[in-house]
């Protein structure tokens, strides 16, 4: 059902676990969920009126998770990155927390004035010390064999670094991973040939100036602020979503050497940080348009701007010109206040006209007009009603496939198809 919907029909739905992405390939959708023991469904939409899961394939341990897939050709990509990674860092300051109030307090600290000093609560010191004596070393990506889709097969996992994988491109040569690395601070760009499927191979590495701790490079910011969220590939280019650096060209004429070649901040004042950057594959009312959406972070200062749509003109990728921003206000759901993201995270990662659908966390999905580039119109909005248990609906994630249908993924419970009848 919906809360709020105008010019959008729900035509099915699903009572599933809720994910970090869902993208549609021909008759099935493919969704990677947020949490195991659930990995990543398999799901045949041919009647979008009754969707049905087909297949199901698990995370490779209990401690990961494989919230984000894409689909090329017979071939599945799945992420594998450590499940509640930002609790388990916080278990990598114990012993600094140890030192530092041993000292101030004259003797050895208790459980749970470590736990106050970290941030954590005292019953969670024995999950976070086993956390640490556990390690992680699964992190990377899998493919898999889906010609048979109901009956996926595992070809190959492979290992990165750090904490693994998070969103990723690929296409039918190379694969685009945002993954940690041993040696750099966060996320960077490492790029691996597909040739074989079987035996990716590393090609190349980009990262941003302060990354490679390693290499005796410094951060002039502070903790991982400033990293690689994804990278998406348009022609001979890379546009890259960098936190709370904003967005980033990256010139790939020569996979080998990935050059920068532009970049767009605008932090701050902004204070959400730039999850997706893309360009249009056409120009629109004369100009080279690209769009940068920001992700709407728990904690958002009253006051402040939420997380929104940037469209801006690249023309000139060395002088690249904000032209108009979108944004939802509170008064167009009735789950603004319900304590839950409200603001933008993601849209559709590609574009054939000018017609653009965003996943608004407690705003649900807004169908944007692009046509005019310095004036985006919303044309129509659905918003769900809250998943049960739940205080509000949590669109995480939207794709929309050949026929224009619209899939709309909740971060915490379920799954919808929409059709835009404006």
């Amino acid at each position: 059902m919906a809360a709020h919907a105008e010019n959008m029909e729900l035509l099915g739905q699903l009572d599933i676990p809720g994910g970090g992405q869902v993208v549609v390939a021909g008759q099935h959708a493919f969704i990677g969920h947020m949490r195991p023991p659930h990995g990543t469904s398999i799901i045949d939409v041919s009647d979008p009126r009754a969707p049905r899961v087909i297949a199901h394939i698990d995370p490779p341990s209990p401690y990961s998770h494989t919230h984000k897939v894409r689909v090329v050709g017979n071939l599945l990509f799945a992420n594998v990155e450590r499940d509640r990674r930002h609790f388990f860092r916080k278990g990598e300051g114990i012993d600094a927390a140890a030192r530092d109030l041993t000292r101030e307090l004259g003797r050895a600290p208790s459980d749970a004035e470590l736990a106050a000093r970290i941030s954590v609560d005292a019953q969670d010191m024995d999950d976070l010390r086993a956390g640490l004596a556990r390690g992680y070393d699964e992190g990377g990506f899998r493919i898999f064999d889906i010609a048979d889709p109901a009956n996926p097969r595992l070809i190959t996992h492979v290992r990165t670094g750090g904490v693994g994988v998070h969103r990723f491109d690929v296409d039918e040569n190379y694969a685009y991973i945002s993954t940690e690395m041993e040696g750099y601070l966060g996320n960077i760009l490492v790029i691996y040939d597909l040739a074989d499927p079987a035996q990716p191979r590393e090609v190349s590495r980009w990262w941003l100036p302060g990354q490679h701790i390693a290499g005796g490079e410094t951060p002039t910011w502070e903790g991982r602020r400033n990293r690689l969220h994804h990278a998406l590939r348009q022609g001979d280019r890379l546009y890259a979503a960098c936190w709370y650096d904003g967005g980033y060209v990256i010139d790939i004429s020569d996979i080998t050497r990935p050059r920068t070649i532009g970049h767009f901040d605008y932090h701050p004042p902004m204070r959400e940080p730039t999850h997706t950057f893309f360009k249009a594959p056409q120009k629109i009312a004369g100009h080279e348009i690209a769009l940068l959406v920001d992700e709407e972070h728990d904690g958002h200062v009253r006051g402040q701007p939420h997380g929104l749509i940037w469209i801006v003109d690249i023309s000139d990728v060395a002088n690249i010109r904000p032209l108009a921003t979108f944004d939802v206000s509170e008064m167009d759901s009735p789950y603004s206040r319900a304590g839950l993201r409200f603001g933008a995270h993601q849209f559709q990662e590609h574009l054939s006209g000018t017609m653009l659908y965003a996943a608004w966390f407690s705003g649900g999905v807004r169908a944007i007009d692009i046509s005019d580039p310095t004036l985006p119109r919303e044309v129509g909005a659905f918003v769900p009603d809250a998943p049960k248990g739940f205080a509000a609906p949590q669109c995480n994630d939207v794709d929309v496939d050949a026929r224009g249908l619209i899939h709309v993924l909740d971060r915490n419970r379920g799954y919808h198809i929409l059709q835009h009848a404006p």
